[in-house]
């Protein structure tokens, strides 16, 4: 795959979760297909990620699933 920031071959697709919101709000949409580069080091979402990204933002309450989850908070020791 061509990175779209910097042209070169090798850029790939990786899926990973992603959080948005906070407290009672908050989303976390699992599997997003992220587009990573090993030439430039450049992540990021295609226009159809987060066009879909947004649908799912939008009827969440139809799409998500509720779930217990555990949070934990970094401290520098």
């Amino acid at each position: 795959m061509i990175c779209d920031i910097c042209g070169k071959k090798g850029a790939e697709v990786r899926h990973v979760t992603r959080s948005y919101g906070k407290g009672a709000n908050l989303l976390i949409i699992e599997n997003v297909p992220v587009v990573v580069c090993p030439n430039c080091g450049e992540t990021y979402l295609t226009a159809e990620t987060l066009h879909e990204i947004e649908r799912i933002k939008m009827h969440r309450k139809n799409l998500a699933k509720k779930r217990s989850i555990a949070v934990a908070e970094f401290v520098e020791a």
